[in-house]
């Protein structure tokens, strides 16, 4: 297979992988596209979680208007912890240009077994905490917030594994209404990652860009549509089965 038509096939398996993983679960396309990049590309770290974080924008603003269509937005409660997000992700993202490019890549690939596994393991569920006081729902959504952002901004990843962590056992949201809420706010938080990334680094290829946030766009419109009459329980265990083989396959062809 010629150089090019690899590198399409690589997008393309990438862009579903993270497409489905936003629709299904609210998941940063960074877990799947940052590791794709650097294992099978040969993309520096930086780069690669600047591709992904793009394409994070368009893929979760899709999936979010499929949610809030069917009523599983709930943007009253999340804007404070959107203000968290937004204010710390710059942050995250500046941090990130220290660090070895080696080890950053390493903590992208791992990244994508450890949630598969979690999906696997414990499946997300609403806890019954949507009863707190507005003061301690305030605090608790500003501080996961807060480092939602960070993560965003330094491991490439658009926060929503952790802000759906945040949203279902520390604010009592129900599992759709969070992964709605929660693909909402990445928008803005991988958006602003993304332009982190490119303004602190090199331009990135614009080939490898658009393929990414085209494939990532599609399959998150199809999953999203999906998840919204899927039960929970059924979404968690197809999107552990999948990025748990991708993890295992990306760890061993990296480390071994």
């Amino acid at each position: 297979m010629s150089g090019l038509w690899f590198e399409v096939l690589v997008c393309f398996l990438a862009g579903m992988g993270a497409g489905l993983g936003t629709g299904f679960a609210g998941m940063s396309a960074a877990t799947v596209i940052s590791p794709m990049l650097l294992t099978f590309l040969g993309l520096p770290a930086y780069d690669a979680i600047g591709i992904a974080l793009a394409s994070d924008v368009l893929a979760s603003a899709a999936s979010a208007r499929t949610y809030a269509r069917q009523g599983y937005l709930d943007l009253k409660n999340g804007l404070v912890m959107t203000a968290g997000v937004l204010g710390m992700t710059m942050a995250g993202s500046w941090l990130s240009s220290f660090v070895p490019n080696g080890t950053l890549g390493g903590f992208s690939v791992v990244m994508a077994l450890v949630l598969g596994l979690k999906f696997l393991l414990t499946p997300a569920r609403a806890a019954g905490a949507a009863g707190l006081p507005p003061a301690h729902r305030f605090l608790k959504g500003a501080v996961g917030g807060c480092v939602i952002g960070l993560i965003c901004g330094f491991f490439g990843a658009g926060g929503g594994m952790m802000m759906l962590l945040v949203l279902t056992v520390f604010l009592g949201y129900e599992l759709k209404t969070a992964v709605g809420t929660s693909v909402f706010v990445m928008t803005f938080s991988a958006l602003t990652g993304a332009l982190s990334h490119f303004t602190l680094g090199s331009p990135p290829r614009m080939d490898l860009l658009v393929l990414c946030v085209l494939f990532t766009l599609l399959w998150a419109q199809v999953a999203a549509r999906i998840a919204t009459r899927a039960s929970p329980k059924v979404l968690n265990r197809v999107v552990g089965v999948i990025l748990t083989a991708l993890g295992l396959l990306l760890v061993g062809i990296r480390f071994l």
